[in-house]
């Protein structure tokens, strides 16, 4: 890597979170910097993150599994390839129906 471009290569996001344990929501890390950061999250069926919102920009990136997200007032079902953009502020939830793996990806443009 040359020091002067700094970058990230991961073949396989969705190998860093392997074992989802039962009744539980892992996560995991891959890149952060001042603008973006990368986050990694592993949910057991059923599992859910509850009505929030963030001051951040937000995409998600299923990797697998199949979840409820709800957008404001809006329901989809989520599955490997689907992909959400998230304004900041806006009110959303995901429930995964079976093992999901879902990259969140958050832009702050404050910077």
């Amino acid at each position: 890597m040359s020091k002067d471009l700094a970058y990230k290569f991961i073949a396989q996001a969705a190998e860093a979170l392997q074992e989802i344990p039962p009744d539980s929501i892992v996560s995991r890390t891959l890149y952060n910097d001042p603008v973006v950061k990368v986050i990694l999250f592993g949910f057991a069926a059923g599992q859910e993150l509850s009505e929030h919102t963030s001051a951040r920009r937000a995409m998600l990136q299923f990797l697998d599994g199949r979840a409820e997200v709800v957008l404001g007032h809006d329901r989809f079902e989520a599955q490997a390839g689907t992909f959400v953009y998230m304004p900041p502020h806006l009110i959303h939830s995901v429930t995964a129906f079976e093992d999901t793996r879902m990259l969140l990806i958050q832009v702050d443009d404050a910077r």
